[in-house]
C-alpha cells in the first residue's frame, strides 16, 4: 500500500511512519505542506493520505479538495488536534473518509487506517458523538457568520491584533472584541488563538 503523509511537524511524520511499518508493508512517503503534497501526489499516486489540516500556505481542507479533484478515488484519513465538530462535518462533507484525533491511541489510529484503506468510513467514537448531538441540535456555523464576521476572521488569520483590525476597519477596540465573542460562539470555539488556526484552516484569508 502507498501512503502519503502529510503534516507540518517532522516528528509526527516520523512516529507515524514508525507505527506504519512495524504492522505492514508499505511505501511511505511525506509532505510537509500542500504544496509538497500536491507533487508527491502526482508523483507517488499514493492509495491513501493520512492528512492534518493545520497546516502552513494551503489550508488542510482546501488542500483536502485539491487532492480529490485531483484523484476522486483517494482515500484520505484526517488525523488532527482539531476535534471540533465544525472541522470534522467539513472534512467529511468534503470527502475525507475518516477523522481521528491526535489524543487518538496507536491502535485505534491503526484500526482506522485499515478501514479507510479497505474502503470504510472511520470516526473516532467521541468525535461521532458530538456530531450526532449536533445534528440533534445543529450549531451555528460559518453561514450565519456576517460579512463583518468574516472581515476580521480574515484579518485575524492575517495574523493583525484586535487593535490593529479595529484601526484597519475604522471601528472601536471594544467593537472588535464583542464581535470575537459572538464569532466564537457561532463555530464553537472558547479561545481567540482557536479562532485564528480556523480562519487559516478555512482559508477565509
Amino acid at each position: 500500500m502507498k501512503v502519503l503523509l502529510v503534516d507540518d511537524h517532522v516528528i509526527v511524520r516520523a512516529g507515524l511512519r514508525g507505527l506504519l511499518t512495524s504492522v505492514a508493508e508499505s511505501q511511505i512517503a511525506e509532505a510537509a505542506n500542500g504544496k509538497e503534497a500536491l507533487q508527491r501526489l502526482r508523483q507517488d499516486r499514493p492509495d491513501l493520505v493520512v492528512l492534518d489540516l493545520n497546516l502552513p500556505g494551503i489550508g488542510g481542507l482546501e488542500l483536502l479538495r485539491r487532492m480529490l479533484l485531483e484523484d476522486k478515488t483517494l482515500r484520505i484519513l484526517v488525523l488532527s488536534m482539531h476535534a471540533e465538530p465544525l472541522y470534522v462535518a467539513r472534512a467529511m462533507e468534503l470527502g475525507a473518509r475518516g477523522y481521528l484525533s491526535k489524543n487518538a491511541t496507536a491502535e485505534e489510529l491503526l484500526a482506522a487506517i485499515r478501514r479507510v484503506a479497505s474502503g470504510d468510513r472511520y470516526i473516532e467514537a467521541e468525535i461521532a458523538q458530538e456530531l450526532a448531538l449536533q445534528a440533534v441540535s445543529p450549531a451555528h456555523g460559518l453561514q450565519d457568520l456576517t460579512e463583518r464576521d468574516l472581515e476580521i476572521m480574515r484579518l485575524l488569520a492575517k495574523g493583525l491584533t484586535l487593535a490593529e483590525i479595529a484601526d484597519a476597519l475604522g471601528i472601536g477596540y471594544k467593537t472588535v472584541a464583542n464581535t470575537c465573542t459572538q464569532i466564537k460562539a457561532k463555530l464553537g470555539v472558547t479561545r481567540t488563538n482557536d479562532l485564528v488556526r480556523l480562519a487559516m484552516t478555512l482559508d477565509v484569508a
